[in-house]
């Protein structure tokens, strides 16, 4: 008989997990019977789709292009099967999520084991990284992005969005002083992100209050990072003053390990959060699942 979205099914479950055995625990077989699924498929196709060696496994080109098209198939068939069951179809299978450092540490991992617990059959491979991951590229199921949206190919869920603060250490502010205009920042030590954008400065109002327009005010440090937790722990440090998102700073507010500055040049700006995925209509049971949970637990409304 012939059985292709089986087979679809195996070569994506070898996708996810890496390797002919991995795909053989998900799918409760041996990994000969997988090594024999793939190698069916691949002479019926008349394409190599898997390169392997002693030591990995990868896709071909043709392998990629199979992948894309096997997971809008498989995409379907979940929500053929859903539109004819009563029964609610149960997330599973291997999710590739990534997220900036700061999002992943003070979001989503406190509430990932309740994901996980809800979600059994789910297996999540998390990657922190504040780089720009391509989805396709680097076969992730969902990527949670920082600022405004440019990919229109992509799927977006809002996650909220997070007011800027400026703020330092009572430490450094002791020994410094307290800024009292953007101005005054010139004479301060502040902290910033080496991306090119960063480096232009920082949003402020040029007066105080309401009617003040925002402009950029330069600002310069002895201490530039790709992450925004690394800047909060040197600013908690006591190193300089940084202006950060209000999700990644809060706790540390509400303890006083960071003092607000300049709150009344603030133009109020956030920094917007989404839960991006792949644009099929109809995700994988496990990708709506997880986007669905993280806009009940992870969102952002500060």
């Amino acid at each position: 008989m012939d059985n292709r979205s089986g087979e679809i099914e195996v070569f994506l479950r070898v996708v996810d997990g890496g390797s002919f055995a991995a795909a053989a625990k998900m799918l409760r077989v041996t990994p000969s019977a997988v090594s024999r699924t793939i190698a069916r498929l691949e002479a019926r196709l008349g394409v190599r789709l898997l390169q392997r060696t002693t030591r990995s496994l990868t896709l071909t080109a043709e392998g990629e292009a199979f992948r894309v098209r096997a997971q809008a198939i498989a995409a379907e068939i979940d929500d053929l099967e859903r539109s004819f069951s009563t029964a609610k179809v149960e997330p599973r299978g291997r999710l590739r999520v990534t997220a900036s450092l700061p999002f992943g540490l003070h979001c989503l991992l406190p509430v990932l084991p309740e994901f996980l617990e809800r979600h059994p059959q789910v297996s999540v491979d998390l990657s922190l990284t504040d780089a720009l991951v391509d989805l396709v590229d680097q076969r992730m199921d969902v990527a949670i992005r920082h600022g405004p949206l440019r990919d229109s190919n992509l799927r977006a869920r809002s996650l909220g969005a997070s007011r800027w603060i400026v703020a330092a250490s009572p430490a450094y502010l002791k020994r410094h002083g307290r800024p009292k205009t953007p101005a005054d920042l010139d004479r301060h030590n502040c902290l910033n992100f080496n991306f090119r954008r960063a480096l232009e400065g920082w949003n402020l109002r040029a007066t105080a209050g309401a009617n003040g327009a925002p402009r950029r005010q330069a600002v310069n440090g002895n201490f530039q990072g790709n992450s925004g937790e690394s800047l909060r722990v040197m600013a908690v440090a006591g190193a300089g003053i940084v202006r950060l998102a209000h999700f990644l700073i809060g706790a540390d507010l509400a303890a006083g390990r960071l003092v607000p500055l300049l709150e009344n040049y603030n133009p109020g700006d956030r920094e917007e959060i989404h839960a991006l995925y792949l644009g099929h209509d109809k995700p994988a049971a496990r990708v709506r699942a997880f986007v669905d949970f993280l806009v009940e637990r992870a969102t952002v409304t500060d």
